[in-house]
């Protein structure tokens, strides 16, 4: 009876290990949108909508969201949603996910923009969909953005 058991679970992490290698490319996201919502004493919270693109030859249902934003090597916001779909092999959707941004990440990323470039920020997501007990669809994706210049009050025309 023990045997049985230890074969059935056996089998299932295998399933499960095995539906996680089909995913040879990781995905792609990209911010879509960033709305406001409503924040709790010291932080601030927005809702962001996420491009995921999966560009593998299979779909990815998923049944939960967790994503973390750093921006130029700190951390500066977090959020995770329950939210459930598929994402459809060669395809793309756009998921909702509220942020936290707590106000000390806020205060550092000020301070470090008075000290530091005020060109251009680095940034990086990292999360994963969840796919199931055992599986994870992980992204990363890094990049620069340019940020708007700022002209001293006596030197606009």
């Amino acid at each position: 009876m023990i045997r049985r058991v230890a074969l059935v679970v056996f089998v299932g992490l295998v399933v499960a290990a095995c539906a996680g290698m089909g995913l040879r490319e990781p995905l792609r996201v990209s911010l879509a949108g960033l709305d406001s919502l409503p924040g709790e004493g010291m932080e601030v919270r927005f809702l962001a909508r996420i491009r995921v693109q999966n560009p593998n030859d299979v779909s990815i249902a998923y049944n939960g969201l967790s994503a973390q934003l750093d921006l130029n090597g700190q951390s500066f916001a977090s959020g995770v949603s329950p939210t459930s779909g598929e994402i459809t092999r060669f395809g793309e959707s756009v998921l909702e996910l509220p942020l936290t941004l707590p106000v000390t990440a806020i205060v550092r990323q000020a301070l470090g923009f008075i000290t530091g470039d005020r060109g251009k920020a680095t940034y990086r997501v990292r999360g994963f969909l969840s796919t199931g007990a055992f599986g994870r669809a992980p992204f990363d994706s890094t990049g620069e953005i340019d940020l708007p210049k700022l002209t001293p009050p006596g030197d606009r025309q």
